[in-house]
Protein backbone atom coordinates (compact mmCIF):
# COMPACT_ATOMS: atom_id res chain seq x y z
CA UNK A 1 0.00 0.00 0.00
CA UNK A 2 0.86 3.38 -1.08
CA UNK A 3 1.34 5.78 2.09
CA UNK A 4 0.07 9.00 2.42
CA UNK A 5 3.12 10.46 2.56
CA UNK A 6 4.27 9.07 -0.42
CA UNK A 7 2.08 10.26 -2.53
CA UNK A 8 2.05 13.73 -1.64
CA UNK A 9 5.73 13.57 -2.11
CA UNK A 10 4.45 12.37 -5.80
CA UNK A 11 1.89 15.28 -6.02
CA UNK A 12 4.53 17.78 -5.51
CA UNK A 13 7.07 16.16 -8.35
CA UNK A 14 9.74 16.28 -6.25
CA UNK A 15 12.79 13.58 -7.10
CA UNK A 16 15.13 12.51 -4.79
CA UNK A 17 18.44 11.19 -6.45
CA UNK A 18 19.61 7.98 -4.74
CA UNK A 19 23.56 6.50 -5.01
CA UNK A 20 23.13 2.57 -4.04
CA UNK A 21 23.73 3.90 -0.34
CA UNK A 22 20.53 2.42 0.69
CA UNK A 23 20.82 -1.17 -1.11
CA UNK A 24 24.31 -1.10 0.83
CA UNK A 25 23.17 0.01 4.01
CA UNK A 26 20.33 -2.81 3.95
CA UNK A 27 21.79 -5.38 1.53
CA UNK A 28 22.45 -7.99 5.15
CA UNK A 29 18.26 -7.16 5.99
CA UNK A 30 15.83 -5.52 7.24
CA UNK A 31 16.01 -1.67 7.13
CA UNK A 32 17.34 -0.01 9.65
CA UNK A 33 15.16 1.63 12.33
CA UNK A 34 15.42 5.31 13.41
CA UNK A 35 17.61 5.73 15.83
CA UNK A 36 17.49 8.54 18.90
CA UNK A 37 20.94 10.56 18.70
CA UNK A 38 21.93 10.75 22.49
CA UNK A 39 25.13 12.74 23.55
CA UNK A 40 25.79 11.95 26.73
CA UNK A 41 22.27 11.05 27.83
CA UNK A 42 20.68 14.30 26.30
CA UNK A 43 18.60 13.75 22.98
CA UNK A 44 19.65 15.62 19.98
CA UNK A 45 17.48 16.43 16.56
CA UNK A 46 19.96 15.80 14.17
CA UNK A 47 20.03 18.15 11.18
CA UNK A 48 21.49 17.98 7.75
CA UNK A 49 22.05 21.03 6.18
CA UNK A 50 23.34 19.85 3.22
CA UNK A 51 21.06 17.34 1.34
CA UNK A 52 20.24 17.77 -1.97
CA UNK A 53 16.84 16.92 -4.69
CA UNK A 54 15.54 17.32 -7.79
CA UNK A 55 11.89 18.71 -8.98
CA UNK A 56 11.26 16.88 -12.71
CA UNK A 57 9.11 19.86 -13.66
CA UNK A 58 11.62 22.40 -13.86
CA UNK A 59 14.52 19.99 -14.12
CA UNK A 60 13.45 19.01 -17.69
CA UNK A 61 12.98 23.49 -18.87
CA UNK A 62 16.95 23.34 -17.86
CA UNK A 63 18.41 21.07 -20.91
CA UNK A 64 21.88 18.83 -21.16
CA UNK A 65 23.73 21.83 -20.99
CA UNK A 66 22.36 23.78 -17.60
CA UNK A 67 21.74 20.17 -15.82
CA UNK A 68 22.95 18.71 -12.74
CA UNK A 69 25.80 16.14 -12.90
CA UNK A 70 25.86 13.57 -15.41
CA UNK A 71 24.36 10.19 -15.08
CA UNK A 72 27.07 8.02 -14.14
CA UNK A 73 28.10 10.40 -10.83
CA UNK A 74 26.76 8.38 -8.26
CA UNK A 75 23.78 9.95 -6.54
CA UNK A 76 22.16 10.51 -10.27
CA UNK A 77 21.01 7.31 -10.52
CA UNK A 78 17.39 7.26 -9.29
CA UNK A 79 14.73 10.01 -10.11
CA UNK A 80 12.21 8.43 -9.63
CA UNK A 81 9.64 9.41 -6.24
CA UNK A 82 10.44 7.09 -3.61
CA UNK A 83 9.67 8.90 -0.17
CA UNK A 84 9.85 5.81 2.04
CA UNK A 85 13.20 5.10 0.51
CA UNK A 86 14.68 8.15 1.65
CA UNK A 87 13.57 8.27 4.84
CA UNK A 88 14.74 4.94 5.25
CA UNK A 89 18.43 6.25 3.84
CA UNK A 90 18.09 9.11 6.60
CA UNK A 91 17.29 6.81 9.38
CA UNK A 92 20.11 4.27 8.16
CA UNK A 93 22.46 7.68 8.97
CA UNK A 94 20.85 8.83 11.80
CA UNK A 95 19.72 11.91 10.75
CA UNK A 96 16.35 13.79 12.19
CA UNK A 97 15.65 16.07 9.12
CA UNK A 98 17.11 17.39 6.26
CA UNK A 99 17.32 20.89 4.91
CA UNK A 100 16.58 20.42 1.31
CA UNK A 101 18.30 22.71 -1.37
CA UNK A 102 18.30 22.86 -5.53
CA UNK A 103 21.69 23.45 -7.23
CA UNK A 104 21.31 26.44 -9.25
CA UNK A 105 21.93 25.80 -12.70
CA UNK A 106 20.12 28.17 -13.87
CA UNK A 107 21.31 31.72 -13.94
CA UNK A 108 22.69 31.46 -17.73
CA UNK A 109 19.06 31.35 -18.58
CA UNK A 110 16.87 33.84 -19.98
CA UNK A 111 15.02 35.88 -17.35
CA UNK A 112 11.50 34.05 -17.94
CA UNK A 113 12.50 31.02 -18.04
CA UNK A 114 14.63 30.94 -15.10
CA UNK A 115 11.97 32.93 -13.04
CA UNK A 116 9.88 29.77 -14.05
CA UNK A 117 11.56 27.02 -13.17
CA UNK A 118 12.52 29.31 -9.73
CA UNK A 119 8.62 29.54 -9.25
CA UNK A 120 8.18 25.56 -9.60
CA UNK A 121 11.26 24.86 -7.57
CA UNK A 122 9.83 27.04 -4.58
CA UNK A 123 6.51 26.22 -4.89
CA UNK A 124 6.82 22.59 -4.82
CA UNK A 125 9.61 22.71 -1.92
CA UNK A 126 7.37 24.51 0.34
CA UNK A 127 4.14 22.32 -0.41
CA UNK A 128 6.97 18.87 0.16
CA UNK A 129 8.01 20.50 3.12
CA UNK A 130 4.72 21.27 4.87
CA UNK A 131 3.57 17.76 3.96
CA UNK A 132 6.67 16.65 5.86
CA UNK A 133 7.85 19.14 8.78
CA UNK A 134 8.75 17.08 11.08
CA UNK A 135 11.90 15.81 8.39
CA UNK A 136 12.38 17.80 6.00
CA UNK A 137 12.46 21.92 5.65
CA UNK A 138 13.92 23.78 2.64
CA UNK A 139 16.01 26.01 1.38
CA UNK A 140 14.41 28.35 -1.86
CA UNK A 141 15.60 29.33 -5.16
CA UNK A 142 16.47 32.44 -6.80
CA UNK A 143 16.64 34.06 -9.92
CA UNK A 144 19.70 36.07 -8.87
CA UNK A 145 20.74 36.95 -12.54
CA UNK A 146 17.36 39.46 -12.16
CA UNK A 147 18.10 41.01 -8.19
CA UNK A 148 15.21 42.70 -7.87
CA UNK A 149 12.87 39.33 -8.83
CA UNK A 150 15.35 37.61 -6.39
CA UNK A 151 14.12 40.40 -3.68
CA UNK A 152 10.54 39.66 -4.37
CA UNK A 153 11.18 35.45 -4.60
CA UNK A 154 12.86 35.34 -1.12
CA UNK A 155 10.54 37.67 0.79
CA UNK A 156 7.47 35.72 -0.66
CA UNK A 157 9.52 32.30 0.52
CA UNK A 158 10.65 33.63 3.90
CA UNK A 159 7.15 35.06 4.50
CA UNK A 160 4.67 32.84 2.40
CA UNK A 161 6.29 29.76 1.90
CA UNK A 162 7.62 29.14 5.26
CA UNK A 163 11.50 28.16 3.68
CA UNK A 164 14.34 29.18 5.40
CA UNK A 165 16.31 31.03 3.18
CA UNK A 166 17.56 30.13 0.51
CA UNK A 167 20.49 28.13 -1.47
CA UNK A 168 22.83 30.46 -4.22
CA UNK A 169 25.68 29.20 -6.50
CA UNK A 170 29.46 30.50 -6.20
CA UNK A 171 28.48 33.56 -8.63
CA UNK A 172 26.03 34.47 -11.44
CA UNK A 173 27.66 33.94 -14.65
CA UNK A 174 31.12 35.00 -13.44
CA UNK A 175 29.68 38.15 -11.35
CA UNK A 176 30.90 38.08 -7.73
CA UNK A 177 28.07 38.63 -4.83
CA UNK A 178 30.10 41.67 -3.55
CA UNK A 179 28.91 43.50 -7.11
CA UNK A 180 26.81 46.40 -5.92
CA UNK A 181 23.62 45.03 -8.18
CA UNK A 182 23.11 42.24 -5.61
CA UNK A 183 22.88 44.61 -2.74
CA UNK A 184 19.19 44.76 -2.86
CA UNK A 185 18.95 40.88 -2.40
CA UNK A 186 21.78 41.08 1.10
CA UNK A 187 19.87 43.36 2.26
CA UNK A 188 16.40 41.56 1.94
CA UNK A 189 17.94 38.73 3.23
CA UNK A 190 19.58 40.83 6.41
CA UNK A 191 16.04 42.01 6.95
CA UNK A 192 14.03 38.64 6.58
CA UNK A 193 17.35 36.41 8.53
CA UNK A 194 16.96 34.27 5.44
CA UNK A 195 20.08 31.90 5.47
CA UNK A 196 22.41 31.77 1.94
CA UNK A 197 23.47 28.52 1.68
CA UNK A 198 26.56 29.06 -1.03
CA UNK A 199 26.54 25.90 -2.65
CA UNK A 200 29.68 25.84 -5.27
CA UNK A 201 29.08 25.40 -9.57
CA UNK A 202 32.93 24.75 -9.89
CA UNK A 203 34.97 27.33 -11.80
CA UNK A 204 34.24 26.87 -15.46
CA UNK A 205 37.44 29.51 -16.52
CA UNK A 206 39.60 26.40 -15.03
CA UNK A 207 37.99 23.57 -16.96
CA UNK A 208 41.28 22.81 -19.10
CA UNK A 209 43.55 22.63 -15.82
CA UNK A 210 40.74 20.93 -13.77
CA UNK A 211 40.47 18.20 -16.84
CA UNK A 212 42.03 14.53 -16.72
CA UNK A 213 41.87 12.00 -13.90
CA UNK A 214 40.43 12.47 -10.72
CA UNK A 215 37.23 14.83 -11.22
CA UNK A 216 39.26 17.44 -10.12
CA UNK A 217 36.83 19.94 -11.49
CA UNK A 218 34.47 19.06 -8.40
CA UNK A 219 37.20 17.89 -5.86
CA UNK A 220 39.16 21.19 -6.44
CA UNK A 221 37.38 23.26 -8.17
CA UNK A 222 33.93 23.25 -5.98
CA UNK A 223 35.65 24.03 -2.76
CA UNK A 224 37.70 26.88 -4.52
CA UNK A 225 34.87 28.20 -6.00
CA UNK A 226 33.19 29.04 -2.50
CA UNK A 227 36.60 29.97 -1.03
CA UNK A 228 36.97 32.92 -3.97
CA UNK A 229 32.63 33.55 -2.96
CA UNK A 230 33.42 34.18 0.58
CA UNK A 231 37.13 36.15 0.10
CA UNK A 232 35.14 38.91 -2.12
CA UNK A 233 32.60 39.31 0.04
CA UNK A 234 35.42 39.99 2.94
CA UNK A 235 37.56 41.84 0.85
CA UNK A 236 35.37 43.55 -0.83
CA UNK A 237 33.48 45.09 2.58
CA UNK A 238 30.19 43.11 1.70
CA UNK A 239 30.14 41.47 5.48
CA UNK A 240 30.67 45.00 6.70
CA UNK A 241 28.06 46.39 4.69
CA UNK A 242 25.41 43.87 5.75
CA UNK A 243 26.89 42.61 9.32
CA UNK A 244 23.70 40.67 9.72
CA UNK A 245 23.71 38.69 7.03
CA UNK A 246 23.73 34.88 7.47
CA UNK A 247 25.93 33.00 4.88
CA UNK A 248 25.82 29.05 5.29
CA UNK A 249 28.99 27.68 3.06
CA UNK A 250 29.19 24.42 1.62
CA UNK A 251 31.55 21.86 1.96
CA UNK A 252 33.61 23.60 5.02
CA UNK A 253 33.70 26.79 2.86
CA UNK A 254 36.65 25.99 0.86
CA UNK A 255 39.87 26.58 1.50
CA UNK A 256 39.89 29.14 4.27
CA UNK A 257 38.57 27.26 6.88
CA UNK A 258 42.43 25.46 6.79
CA UNK A 259 44.27 28.59 5.50
CA UNK A 260 42.57 31.79 6.30
CA UNK A 261 45.35 33.67 8.38
CA UNK A 262 46.93 33.81 4.55
CA UNK A 263 44.39 36.61 3.63
CA UNK A 264 45.47 38.59 6.67
CA UNK A 265 49.16 38.87 4.91
CA UNK A 266 48.13 39.69 1.47
CA UNK A 267 47.27 43.89 1.94
CA UNK A 268 50.31 44.30 3.95
CA UNK A 269 52.62 41.86 1.69
CA UNK A 270 51.60 43.92 -1.21
CA UNK A 271 49.32 46.86 -0.80
CA UNK A 272 48.92 48.18 -4.61
CA UNK A 273 47.17 44.90 -4.84
CA UNK A 274 44.84 46.05 -2.50
CA UNK A 275 42.01 48.96 -2.43
CA UNK A 276 42.64 51.57 -0.06
CA UNK A 277 39.25 53.18 -0.23
CA UNK A 278 38.15 49.79 1.48
CA UNK A 279 39.04 49.55 5.01
CA UNK A 280 37.52 46.58 6.77
CA UNK A 281 36.36 46.69 9.96
CA UNK A 282 38.20 43.74 11.39
CA UNK A 283 40.99 41.29 10.31
CA UNK A 284 40.04 39.02 6.89
CA UNK A 285 40.20 36.06 8.75
CA UNK A 286 37.83 36.85 11.63
CA UNK A 287 35.21 37.38 9.47
CA UNK A 288 35.34 33.84 9.33
CA UNK A 289 33.83 33.57 12.77
CA UNK A 290 30.30 34.85 11.80
CA UNK A 291 29.97 32.38 8.72
CA UNK A 292 28.53 29.29 9.31
CA UNK A 293 30.25 26.22 7.58
CA UNK A 294 28.85 22.56 6.91
CA UNK A 295 30.55 19.81 8.59
CA UNK A 296 31.60 17.81 5.00
CA UNK A 297 35.24 17.95 5.58
CA UNK A 298 35.77 14.29 5.96
CA UNK A 299 37.86 13.40 9.47
CA UNK A 300 37.68 14.37 12.99
CA UNK A 301 41.52 16.09 12.65
CA UNK A 302 40.11 18.44 9.97
CA UNK A 303 36.89 19.07 12.01
CA UNK A 304 38.98 20.00 14.71
CA UNK A 305 41.47 22.22 12.22
CA UNK A 306 38.34 23.66 11.17
CA UNK A 307 36.50 24.60 14.61
CA UNK A 308 40.08 26.21 15.72
CA UNK A 309 39.66 28.78 12.47
CA UNK A 310 36.03 29.41 12.76
CA UNK A 311 34.63 28.05 16.33
CA UNK A 312 32.55 25.02 16.77
CA UNK A 313 29.56 26.70 16.73
CA UNK A 314 29.94 27.59 13.26
CA UNK A 315 30.13 24.31 12.14
CA UNK A 316 26.87 22.18 11.04
CA UNK A 317 25.84 19.02 10.21
CA UNK A 318 26.31 18.09 6.35
CA UNK A 319 26.37 15.18 4.28
CA UNK A 320 25.58 16.16 0.64
CA UNK A 321 23.33 13.18 0.20
CA UNK A 322 22.69 11.65 -1.91
CA UNK A 323 25.81 12.23 -3.38
CA UNK A 324 28.38 10.01 -1.41
CA UNK A 325 30.65 12.29 0.22
CA UNK A 326 29.85 11.57 3.38
CA UNK A 327 28.08 8.01 4.15
CA UNK A 328 28.07 8.34 8.02
CA UNK A 329 27.69 12.01 8.60
CA UNK A 330 26.30 12.02 12.53
CA UNK A 331 29.07 8.75 12.87
CA UNK A 332 31.95 11.66 11.77
CA UNK A 333 30.94 14.03 14.72
CA UNK A 334 30.83 11.25 17.23
CA UNK A 335 34.40 10.20 16.30
CA UNK A 336 35.64 14.04 17.29
CA UNK A 337 38.05 13.86 20.24
CA UNK A 338 38.12 17.74 19.95
CA UNK A 339 34.40 18.20 20.48
CA UNK A 340 33.36 18.85 23.63
CA UNK A 341 29.60 17.09 24.75
CA UNK A 342 28.05 20.22 23.88
CA UNK A 343 29.68 21.58 20.99
CA UNK A 344 28.98 17.81 19.32
CA UNK A 345 25.15 19.06 20.43
CA UNK A 346 25.79 22.21 18.59
CA UNK A 347 27.26 20.33 15.08
CA UNK A 348 24.91 17.48 15.40
CA UNK A 349 21.14 20.13 15.19
CA UNK A 350 20.99 23.05 17.79
CA UNK A 351 22.98 25.51 15.73
CA UNK A 352 21.15 24.59 13.04
CA UNK A 353 17.93 24.57 14.83
CA UNK A 354 18.34 27.66 15.80
CA UNK A 355 19.96 29.82 12.59
CA UNK A 356 17.22 27.90 10.52
CA UNK A 357 14.49 28.78 12.92
CA UNK A 358 13.66 25.17 13.53
CA UNK A 359 11.88 23.79 16.08
CA UNK A 360 13.66 21.04 18.19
Amino acid sequence: MTSRRTMLAGAVGIAFCSCGLLKAAHAQGQPTPRQAVTVNGRRVKTIDVHAHCVFPDSAAQLGPEGGPPPATTRGNDETTIDLAQRLRAMDSQKVDMEVLSVNPYWYGKPRELASQIVRINNEKMAEFCAANSERFAGFASLTLQAPELAVRELETAMRRQGLKGAAIGGSVAGVDFSDPRFHPVWAKAEELGATLFIHPAGVPQLSHRLAGNGWLANAIGNPLDTTIALSHLIFEGTLDRFPGLRILAAHGGGYLGGYGERSDHACFVNPPECNPAITLQKKPSEYLKQIWFDSLVFTPEAIRHLAAQVGPGQIMLGSDYPFPWALEPVDHIFACDSLSDEQKLDVLGMTAAKVLNIPV
